[in-house]
């Protein structure tokens, strides 16, 4: 019931939003006679195909199922856009009626006013979509160089790379997985890390693709290991983790394990497995067996209470999840939500990172923002060392 509840209301307001752009469509086009018919097919075609979209890769996955979803997922975010664009514009037609902002020599004409406004808003907003695009496509890595002050066995310095919300599916295929091994081995880590939201969902897109057979090229001395995110459990957990265990990644569910050099990774269930399977385990129950006299490292998809991660005595902490909102102006949205929306933030003694991620859900476009791959640069180093 409260999922009907939840996509009736995701339903009814994706309809009223793509609703109201419309009208002002009609109005800016002056869409008449066999004009308007075509507009009226050819918008609520377009308008639909994201939902039509995730249906067909939900039921029946397939290359014409996955360009359907390709476009929808495309007009999500000139949706947003024109959204923001058309309210923008009827804010200036509510204010003009009072204080007459708008030059007289532009009203002396309305057809043509609305006409050239809905050419160029549209315009301005493919514009925007077009670089937004290029610019998810363009991977940054980052580096961070941390001073741990534990000892460890070995070297006292390790490469770490995190990376996350990678979203291998329909979208996110087979170029960007290897584009993703490619950086891994350019950068030779001692350890990589996977934070949650390595598929995007259902899984039938990966298996159809083969997807995250290149990742299994990876061979990091001290190994590679990943946790659940939020989309597996989307897709299905049961459906996704034998995939991701059949190419050999490691993937902690609220589980330790202790490196060669005594680093200890704390690798977290989803929240989303609070009410599944027994439950997700709160963080001092994992940790109870923890020696924190050694270093930890926390993996935890979604970064809520953070707090409570700084208390613990954890060195560095890892999360993904919320994409820096991926779309401005959404990073307002995630920055009200979480207390770390984006980068690096030391609370206590502990090290917090939170990445804007690698891939991209939904439009695979990113404006304000870019998909990143996080190197730590790790040097241990006891206090008493230091005196």
């Amino acid at each position: 019931m409260q999922f009907a509840i939840f996509f009736g209301t995701v339903i009814l307001v994706y309809f009223l939003v793509n609703y109201y752009i419309y009208v002002h469509g009609l109005m800016a086009f002056q869409a008449t006679g066999n004009f308007k018919t075509i507009y009226k097919i050819l918008f609520w075609v377009i308008a639909s195909t994201f939902i039509v979209g995730e249906i067909l890769e939900h039921t029946h996955s397939s290359l014409a199922g996955e360009w359907v979803y390709r476009i929808g997922a495309f007009w999500l975010s000139f949706m947003l856009y024109l959204f923001i664009a058309v309210l923008f514009i009827d804010i200036i037609r509510l204010l003009d009626k009072f204080f007459h902002i708008v030059p007289a020599v532009l009203k002396s004409n309305p057809d043509q006013l609305r006409l050239w406004t809905g050419v160029v808003v549209f315009s301005l907003v493919a514009l925007v979509v077009f670089f937004g695009h290029l610019n998810a496509l363009n991977t940054r890595v980052k580096q961070f160089s941390i001073t741990i002050p534990k000892s460890v066995t070995g070297s006292p310095d390790m490469k770490v790379l995190m990376a996350s919300d990678i979203h291998l599916g329909a979208l996110i295929g087979e170029r960007r997985e290897q584009k993703l091994v490619d950086i891994i081995n350019q950068q030779k880590p001692d350890l990589v890390l996977l934070c949650g939201d390595m598929v995007d969902g259902d899984i039938a897109p990966v298996l159809r693709k083969h997807l995250g057979r290149h990742l299994q090229e990876i061979k990091p001395p001290m190994g590679m290991y990943a946790i659940p995110g939020n989309h597996e459990y989307i897709g299905g957990i049961k459906e996704t983790l034998p995939y991701l265990e059949s190419i050999n990644i490691n993937v902690l569910r609220d589980q330790v394990i202790t490196l060669p050099n005594g680093v200890q990774i704390v690798g977290r269930d989803d929240l989303s497995a609070r009410n599944r399977d027994g439950g997700r385990k709160e963080l001092p129950e994992l940790l109870k067996d923890v020696d924190m006299s050694k270093p930890v490292i926390v993996m935890n998809h979604q970064p809520f209470n953070l707090e409570e991660v700084a208390e613990a005595g954890v060195d560095l902490h890892l999360s993904g999840h919320t994409h820096d909102g991926q779309m401005w102006p959404l990073n307002y949205v995630t920055e009200a939500i979480f207390e770390d929306s984006w980068g690096f933030l030391k609370k206590g003694k502990t090290n917090i990172y939170v990445s804007s991620g690698f891939g991209s859900w939904g439009p695979p476009v990113r404006i304000g923002n870019t998909p990143e791959v996080v190197v730590f640069n790790l040097h241990f180093q006891p206090e008493t060392a230091k005196l």
